[in-house]
């Protein structure tokens, strides 16, 4: 457990360290109701949307490849859509896929984005399941 906490310190510190915003979502997420939420620049127009959560006894990580992410009318509201893998390292251990669709906007007077998002997930490790909640709400600090 101790090796674990600190490859994921290490990885946290490092993720930190190159994300162009960082912040929390809150909502139901892997492994708990709060998470560490940051996003990577890919492109224009495409992020990675990865969240690190602990709770409930284990650890929650979601890595999110949103492949649309494009300006809404103006350049403050955005709309995204995305895939990834998710884990949550628990006991049980869960492993799946989830999507991601949302809205958000940025803040012209100020480095904050504020979104809402809906994550849909499939378990396909531990058990097969279909889990359709996973709405939650995003705040970060633009860099």
């Amino acid at each position: 457990m101790k090796k674990l906490f600190l490859i994921t310190v290490i990885s946290l510190t490092y993720a930190i360290s190159n994300a162009q915003e960082i912040g929390l979502r809150f909502g139901d997420v892997s492994g708990g109701q709060v998470a560490i939420d940051g996003v990577f620049e890919t492109s224009r127009y495409s992020r990675v949307h990865a969240d690190v959560s602990f709770g409930n006894g284990g650890v929650g990580v979601d890595v999110l490849w949103d492949f649309l992410y494009r300006p809404l009318g103006d350049e403050a509201v955005y709309w995204y859509m995305g895939v990834g893998p998710y884990a949550q390292i628990n006991d049980p251990f869960w492993l799946g896929v989830a999507g991601e669709i949302g809205l958000e906007y940025h803040f012209k007077d100020a480095p904050v984005a504020i979104g809402l998002d809906w994550r849909p997930a499939v378990s396909v490790v531990q058990e097969t399941a279909v889990h359709a909640g996973g709405f939650g709400l995003n705040v970060r600090y633009v860099f």
